[in-house]
């Protein structure tokens, strides 16, 4: 198994869930919980990545403008600045950028289209079953 974001959708799918930058905060909150799911990628003209609304985006909302926040569009409210990753963007890239940026998600590009999302979850399941794999690799070495 390679160590890049391709194994990863490739085990866990390229399924993505997506909303109009004119969804509501209410109605894409609505998404994350029946979804359980942290983060909504908002997508423009042609399906191209136009912001991220995240669990973190929903709390800062309401901090910032009450109850009234959920009747806004997404597109107030969403981060616009989003971080991509590709395929052959490998689990250590992506733990370096998603600790040093504090991200939990990442949408990931090919040709300027999206085509998966990975998570820290992900990126931990990943990197435990790597670790497992190189301790058995070790211990049938050892044993000869």
């Amino acid at each position: 198994m390679s160590n890049t974001v391709k194994a990863i959708l490739d085990l866990k799918g390229r399924n993505v869930v997506t909303a109009g930058a004119n969804t509501t905060a209410g109605e894409a909150a609505k998404v994350l919980s029946s979804r359980k799911i942290g983060a909504v990628v908002i997508v423009g003209v042609e399906g191209r990545i136009a912001g991220i609304f995240t669990e973190r985006d929903l709390v800062n909302a309401v901090a910032k403008f009450g109850k009234d926040c959920l009747d806004q569009p997404v597109v107030s409210l969403m981060t616009s600045r989003v971080f991509r990753c590709h395929e052959d963007t490998t689990v250590n890239e992506l733990m370096e950028l998603m600790t040093s940026r504090r991200f939990r998600h990442l949408p990931v590009e090919t040709n300027g289209k999206l085509v998966g999302i990975v998570s820290i979850g992900d990126v931990v399941k990943t990197r435990i079953a790597e670790v497992e794999r190189e301790a058995e690799e070790i211990k049938a070495y050892i044993a000869g």
